[in-house]
């Protein structure tokens, strides 16, 4: 009887499902932040690895710990240190000079400050522009229609989602009454 790991494969075995080829095809470049992260955090939800992310490596007193602390440790420590490889593989050769010495926890966290708060900022900046334009006189419709448009990829590259209809009526409202 076949089980879901010999169907999909385990991490454990050279298998079909290779974390770093899914997590290579986006590489951090201090720009991308967001989809980097979000690519990294699916293939290690899928390899049941998520969890270093979020949890510090407790140090443990060896001489005291019972069985099942030892090994929980030790997949902990495992698991950090493969996707610890993993991130630094998948960033540009400057970030990886920065990141290479980093415990995987410090790691990100560091990472999550640099970017993800100036991924939060520009996001910011770009919606009050968005809803602060307002068509100048003079202007011809379709610049100003541009503006806005290019004022939506913007969000969209950054990750923003919303209905093309909210995305209407917001650059309708930026439009003069006549």
């Amino acid at each position: 009887m076949s089980t879901p790991n010999d169907t999909y494969g385990s991490s454990n075995n050279n298998n079909n499902f290779s974390l770093l080829s899914i997590c290579s095809k986006v590489q951090l470049d201090g720009t991308n932040y967001n989809d980097w992260m979000r690519t990294m955090k699916m293939a290690l939800r899928f390899e049941d690895k998520e969890y270093v992310l979020e949890k510090a490596l407790d140090e443990i007193d060896e001489t005291k710990a019972i069985p099942e602390e030892m090994d929980a440790y030790e997949k902990h420590y495992k698991d950090a240190s493969k996707v610890a490889c993993i991130m630094v593989a998948t960033m540009t050769p400057k970030l990886q000079r920065h990141n290479k010495d980093y415990w995987l926890y410090d790691m990100n966290k560091d990472l999550m400050e640099k970017y993800h708060k100036r991924a939060s900022q520009e996001k910011y900046e770009v919606v009050m522009s968005l809803i602060a334009s307002k068509m100048n006189d003079g202007e011809f419709v379709s610049n100003h229609i541009s503006r806005m448009q290019r004022y939506v990829d913007s969000l969209i590259k950054l990750n923003v989602n919303f209905d093309e209809d909210l995305a209407i009526d917001i650059v309708l409202n930026t439009l003069p009454s006549c």
